[in-house]
């Protein structure tokens, strides 16, 4: 609830920053550390909270949906064995390169030294799985913290970021004029009519080319256009296990998807390509 002089919870601060961040969901088993986050989505207009059975679940649900939408959604969990359940959803977010914003709570900030109930590091722990991990230190870096988790783990390749909110952050107060940093438009970069002829003649040159499709592929919504070139130059096209659908398996170009069996790149004739161009 804000104060008379407008002063709110870090918590509903930064319910705030996910609705700027055009998140929808936020996927979550309840716990006592997560207790303000909650009570300040309770209130949000924009962000709804599902409540799963386990924390696998959430961030599972949070991996798909970006993978789905290209956009982030959050999977929260409590301290401890909450937050340690999380890591398998996590780390496949991680390898399938799937957008979502782990959130964590922990205990205050001023106990951590203290070897307090059910304290593990979580950012420790999770830093081999996601792009960037982040504790909360100042409520007031609240909403720089939100806007670089959902740009990392929305800029490509995408994958998982996380946040840690201490419960007693979560509960201080913040001024009111504290606001979410605005997201701005991130662009691709495209690389130079230079290397693009070079690729060209490349190409042009070869007498075996071979395409290998991933998932990128997919997530940039570029299939008709592999597809087209494919057709065009007559070049056959294997895909990776997360870039099958990329070309049409009935298609006579389709090698399929290679990266299972012992020298399957052989079958797909790898082994005789004068050059592999990679897509995606």
């Amino acid at each position: 609830m804000p104060d008379p002089d407008g002063a709110r919870s870090a918590a509903a601060l930064l319910v705030e920053c996910l609705a700027a961040e055009g998140c929808a969901y936020v996927f979550s088993v309840p716990g006592e550390e997560t207790m303000d986050l909650l009570e300040a989505l309770a209130g949000s207009p924009s962000v709804r909270h599902v409540t799963t059975r386990h924390e696998q679940g959430a961030a599972f649900m949070a991996d798909v949906h970006g993978r789905l939408t290209g956009r982030a959604a959050v999977a929260m969990a409590t301290l401890g064995p909450g937050a340690t359940n999380l890591v398998t959803g996590i780390a496949d977010a991680y390898l399938d390169r799937a957008p979502m914003v782990a959130l964590t709570g922990q205990t205050g900030s001023d106990k951590i030294h203290k070897e307090a109930h059910q304290f593990v590091d979580i950012v420790r722990m999770l830093e081999p799985v996601t792009k960037w991990s982040q504790r909360v230190e100042l409520a007031g870096s609240i909403p720089e913290v939100v806007r670089k988790a959902f740009r990392v783990a929305q800029l490509e390749k995408p994958g998982p970021a996380h946040i840690e909110l201490p419960e007693n952050i979560a509960a201080g107060r913040v001024p009111d004029a504290l606001r979410p940093v605005e997201p701005t438009s991130t662009y691709l970069p495209e690389p130079s009519e230079d290397a693009l002829a070079v690729a060209a003649r490349l190409i042009s040159s070869s007498e075996r080319p071979l395409v290998l499709a991933g998932n990128g592929v997919l997530r940039r919504a570029a299939s008709p256009q592999l597809r087209a070139f494919a057709r065009g130059l007559h070049v056959p096209v294997a895909v990776t296990f997360m870039g099958k659908g990329a070309i049409d398996d009935r298609s006579h170009l389709s090698l399929m998807a290679v990266g299972l069996q012992a020298r399957d790149h052989v079958l797909s004739g790898f082994d005789r390509s004068d050059l592999v161009i990679a897509v995606g």
